[in-house]
């Protein structure tokens, strides 16, 4: 039988600022008795993002021609435009008001995963982490020096989708989980073979996680319970798993 699916926001972590040790806030936010090595600790990527400096200031940004061009035709500040450029490794789309942008890491997003909400002023936007899996890894070390267990961490960030309206957090790191359950060649409840049923569990769970929490009540960092058959001893893939191939993504 699988067990039930627990999510609770954790209260009380402050906004972070460059410098912060993540693992330091989220650790002095526990409730007592946790987490549990099957945990999942799912954490909103803009915490991660302060603490590690990734901030740019309008105000210290000075956009080049291509900026001005896409920033007229999109009616953006070019600034911020020139922002999302610096992040994107190729844009696919500039249209409605949107940059449709393939990040470094290789994720395709609305501008490069660049905004200002949730920032601490008017003048700082806030970029992804650099290596979201490498920032998850050190997380997970941190808390398990501090509190004696490892569990698993799932950094997200709120993309839209292709095909559906509305955005919807998914992983752009994660540490110590299996971020794919791949069930082909099983068979479902009716003994049928399924042939390409591949669940995307480090996406689920950064769902999941995302309607456990206020969007306008700066709780970062979810605890979700009930998900330990994911959870693994190594760190495992991260994400990569997770991005689909250029030859094979429709959409491109």
């Amino acid at each position: 039988m699988v067990e039930p699916i627990t999510a609770v926001a954790l209260a009380g972590i402050p906004e972070a600022r460059a410098g912060d040790d993540p693992a330091e806030l989220i650790a002095a936010a526990m409730p007592t008795g946790r987490p549990l090595a099957r945990d999942v600790v799912v954490v909103a990527h803009k915490l991660i993002s302060k603490a590690e400096g990734r901030t740019r200031r309008l105000s210290e940004i000075v956009p080049g021609g291509r900026a001005r061009e896409l920033a007229g035709r999109l009616g953006k500040d070019p600034r911020h435009v020139q922002a999302v450029l610096d992040e994107t490794r190729e844009v696919r789309r500039a249209q409605r008001g949107v940059l449709i942008s393939v990040t470094h890491h290789g994720f395709v997003c609305a501008n490069a995963g660049v905004d200002a909400s949730n920032s601490p002023d008017g003048d700082t936007l806030i970029l992804l982490p650099v290596d979201p899996d490498a920032s998850a890894r050190r997380l997970r070390d941190g808390l398990r020096a501090r509190l004696g267990v490892a569990p698993a961490v799932v950094v997200t960030d709120s993309f839209g989708r292709a095909w559906r309206t509305g955005q919807c957090d998914v992983a752009i790191g994660c540490a110590g989980l299996r971020p794919l359950e791949d069930w082909r060649g099983l068979a479902d409840a009716r003994g049928r073979e399924l042939r390409a049923t591949v669940i995307a569990v480090a996406d689920e769970l950064a769902a999941a996680a995302d309607l456990a929490r206020a969007k306008d009540a700066m709780q970062p960092v979810v605890l979700v319970g009930g998900a330990g058959r994911h959870v693994t001893e190594a760190d495992g893939p991260g994400v990569g798993a997770l991005l689909r191939d250029a030859s094979q993504d429709l959409f491109r």
